[in-house]
């Protein structure tokens, strides 16, 4: 059975991912930010900079206590509040919207998006929006880093995959996929067993090839300046599996 396009849309919504998932979002395994933040301060040389999709701040409030002016967009205010609470976090601004809206006033030096949260946008065209409205927000020589994993389609033989996430004394897990390979998304199943029942966490995305990326940012005015495949700028090759890529406007370039 095919995941409906309403599916996407209600799992897709950044208001319904901070219901199921802002609870317990800072307690899995989440990437170690010292490299990311090290390379944002860098670019952002102590400019304005916004986070798109800014979550619980796991980037924003390290380059916030460099110094760096971050404000952030936040499609979800328990995730925002979240981020409130922390210590720091009422020194980060959150603007609750729509990350492919960009709904911001003046101009930054450094917008960012992190940990693949494109992919959160499952409409190709909302996707090249969030580029449009990025271009707009951004000073002339800013910059716009996205981080993404490299889609890897034969992973999901058939469409499909089922994959064992833990098993221990109390509970175990499994994660399903149901994936649209024409249109490059999918919605997958966190499924967890406990001794109290089962809990489902679901989440969708619509993945982008770096090309892809590359023309809605041309099309936005927008050229690619940097790839690498990490935050430490190890070289972008072939057999990478994810990137980092800079895009500036093109009048910088």
């Amino acid at each position: 059975m095919s995941t409906s396009s309403s599916s996407y849309d209600v799992i897709g919504d950044p208001a319904f991912f901070g219901q199921v998932w802002a609870e317990d979002y800072d307690t899995g395994p989440t990437p170690d930010p010292t490299a990311a933040v090290d390379f944002l301060a860098s670019l952002a040389d102590g400019g304005r900079t916004l986070e798109l999709a800014v979550g619980t701040g796991r980037v924003a409030l390290p380059l916030a206590a460099r110094g760096v002016p971050v404000e952030g967009v936040e499609g979800s205010e328990l995730m925002a509040a979240k981020l409130a609470a922390k210590p720091g976090g009422s020194g980060v601004p959150v603007t609750i919207g729509d990350m492919a809206d960009v709904p911001v006033t003046g101009r930054f030096a450094l917008v960012y998006l992190v940990f693949n949260t494109i992919f959160n946008l499952v409409d190709v065209r909302r996707q090249a929006d969030c580029f449009t409205n990025v271009a707009r927000v951004l000073e002339p020589d800013g910059a716009f880093v996205v981080e993404t994993y490299v889609p890897d389609p034969s992973r999901f033989p058939g469409g499909k995959r089922v994959q064992a996430l833990w098993a221990d004394a109390e509970s175990a897990a499994i994660e399903v996929y149901d994936v649209d390979l024409a249109a490059q998304r999918f919605v997958s199943q966190k499924v967890i067993f406990t001794a109290d029942g089962i809990r489902l966490k679901p989440h969708a995305q619509r993945y982008t090839f770096p090309g892809e990326l590359d023309l809605m940012a041309e099309r936005a005015g927008l050229r690619l300046t940097e790839r690498h495949e990490s935050w430490d700028r190890r070289p972008f090759t072939g057999a990478s599996s994810t990137h980092v890529s800079v895009y500036r406007p093109l009048a910088a370039t």
